[in-house]
């Protein structure tokens, strides 16, 4: 066992369920109650890519020896990062259940069991930080994700800043969310003798899944945002039922109009 894992674990869960619960407390930019719980969610989401994103993009530029092993050799500090980001994902699953229900939230939910199976065997084992760490990149794509989605919400469409934004998601998706998942992929595919048959398993449907995902969402991204920009429409109004607005009277899903990406 990793008692230092464990404990920044723990405190991690701790800290950002204390965000989410203190973002009660300030108001929002959102224009209906439901939508006032998804732009605090993805404000704290927001706080955790560009923690962990910035952490490991510097930390990999400060000590490369983690992409060269990523199975020995890393820092003491990076230990902390990916149990901090163990810890974030355990807190913004148990904000999802209590604010949406199983069938609203099944697919992120599925995704962030996935992330912290994966990234877990890393804190118990003490193992593995590399990998952990080079995964971390994605979340500087997940930063414009969620600061896209936080436009959305306010409804900010058009404008400059989510033009600027969309274009930011697209570029730091394929430098830092495909090229890093086709490392991994690539690395676990020459390494696999190395590693135990159920991490193999277990990494392989993680980066299976993420990636698959990480493809879609790009793929709606581009088409809405760059090819298709009017699919936004600015006069949206909000019905009173919960998770769902209308726009000219169509109906319009969370994942239709934000195309969340919890990662």
């Amino acid at each position: 066992m990793a008692p230092l894992g464990i404990l920044m674990t723990g405190a991690s869960f701790v800290a950002f369920r204390g965000l989410h619960w203190g973002m009660q407390l300030l108001p929002t930019l959102a224009y209906s109650a439901q939508d006032n719980w998804k732009w605090r969610n993805h404000f704290v989401s927001l706080i955790h890519s560009l923690l962990s994103g910035a952490a490991a993009l510097f930390g990999l530029m400060l000590y490369p020896q983690m992409a060269a092993d990523p199975i020995h050799d890393h820092p003491s500090w990076a230990l902390v990062l990916v149990a901090m980001s163990v810890g974030y994902f355990l807190a913004d699953g148990a904000d999802l259940l209590w604010n949406q229900t199983l069938s609203q939230a099944w697919d992120i939910l599925c995704h962030h069991l996935v992330v912290v199976s994966c990234l877990g065997v890393a804190v118990l084992s003490e193992h593995y930080m590399g990998f952990s760490v080079v995964s971390l990149l994605v979340e500087v794509n997940s930063s414009c994700l969620h600061l896209r989605t936080l436009l959305l919400l306010s409804h900010q469409v058009p404008s400059l800043a989510f033009s600027v934004v969309s274009w930011a998601t697209l570029a730091t998706m394929a430098l830092f969310r495909l090229v890093p998942l086709g490392w991994m992929v690539l690395w676990l595919v020459r390494q696999h003798h190395q590693l135990p048959f159920a991490l193999v398993i277990l990494g392989g449907t993680g980066l299976a899944i993420v990636s698959a995902v990480s493809i879609r969402i790009g793929i709606r991204i581009l088409i809405h945002d760059i090819l298709k920009p009017q699919l936004h429409l600015p006069l949206c109004g909000h019905k009173k039922t919960k998770g769902t607005r209308t726009c000219n009277g169509e109906p319009v899903t969370k994942e239709d109009s934000t195309f969340c990406l919890k990662n």
